[in-house]
């Protein structure tokens, strides 16, 4: 398994920055590999939401199916999603701090059979990916409203 973690601050209220993070449809925009997000359910945002994830890594496309896991209002998101080759979580936690919000961002890829030989090769191109998502997050998070 591969697991990336990077932490960000931004200037924006935590109810703000959690609601805006909470509609994975938004990774459009905050994640540099992620080429489309689509709700495939309806319904109030939560514990079971569906959504389905086009994103590009290395030159190749990936379609993912996420399901919301966990739901805390300004405190906890999990996404989790699932296609033959590959298990990504995305979790982030998130606390009120002095200059606004800081979250912690975590992505963990469990790879499936073959793929799993592939991790020593792909663990420095997830750490770049890590390293652009957190910069681009904090870029978007900060043009929401105060």
């Amino acid at each position: 398994m591969i697991t990336v973690q990077r932490a960000v601050e931004v200037d924006r209220p935590l109810e703000a920055v959690f609601d805006y993070l909470a509609d994975f449809t938004h990774t459009e925009q905050w994640d540099p590999g992620t080429v489309s997000t689509v709700r495939t359910d309806s319904g109030p945002l939560g514990v079971g939401a569906r959504f389905h994830n086009v994103s590009e890594f290395r030159g190749r496309r990936t379609e993912l199916d996420y399901r919301v896991m966990r739901f805390d209002p300004g405190e906890h998101l999990t996404f989790t999603g699932d296609n033959r080759t590959v298990t990504a979580t995305d979790d982030l936690a998130l606390r009120a701090s002095a200059s606004g919000t800081h979250i912690t961002y975590r992505a963990h890829f469990r790879f499936k059979r073959w793929a799993r030989l592939a991790e020593p090769l792909l663990k420095r191109g997830f750490q770049k990916i890590a390293d652009d998502t957190v910069a681009q997050l904090r870029a978007t998070l900060e043009t929401l409203p105060r």
